[in-house]
């Protein structure tokens, strides 16, 4: 089966360091990330958890692991969602890489996520998560602002 990947790129008038912060930072990550903030200590190996409340409830809406933390250049983490109804167990998790370049006073962005083809209930969770061929671009323009607004 052929590989399905959600890859979206932008471009912020911003230095790398901003938009690093802006991709870790629970307080910032709360105004782009659907009020979820991550707990995480950041290192290679360790849990991360995407945390909102809803409904006056505190939860847990994503979690996952670190994969690759490079600051300012690249983080690769995993994702899935605790609340679905598919079996936790690593075959389900989807990988979520972040890669930063700078050129002058702009950062490129570019996320890919994915491989849907390779967990259970793939294409319908691609098919959501490309949300009409948006993917990841809505959360981007809201990194952008975050990133530049430093």
């Amino acid at each position: 089966m052929q590989s399905l990947c959600i890859v979206n790129t932008i471009s912020i008038n911003a230095k790398t360091e901003q938009v690093w912060d802006a991709l870790i930072n629970p307080q910032k990550t709360k105004i782009y990330m659907f009020g979820c903030e991550t707990v995480s200590d950041w290192k290679i190996g360790s849990e991360l958890l995407w945390k909102g409340n809803y409904n006056g409830v505190d939860m847990v809406f994503v979690k996952g692991h670190i994969v690759a933390f490079e600051p300012n250049v690249k983080l690769v983490y995993t994702v899935f969602d605790p609340n679905s109804t598919m079996e936790d167990i690593p075959e389900n998790y989807l990988t979520v890489t972040y890669e930063l370049s700078q050129n002058g006073n702009v950062t490129e962005l570019k996320v890919t996520q994915g491989d849907y083809s390779k967990v259970a209930e793939g294409e319908r969770r691609y098919k959501e998560s490309y949300n009409n061929g948006e993917g990841w671009n809505p959360i981007l323009v809201q990194i952008k602002n975050v990133s530049e607004s430093n």
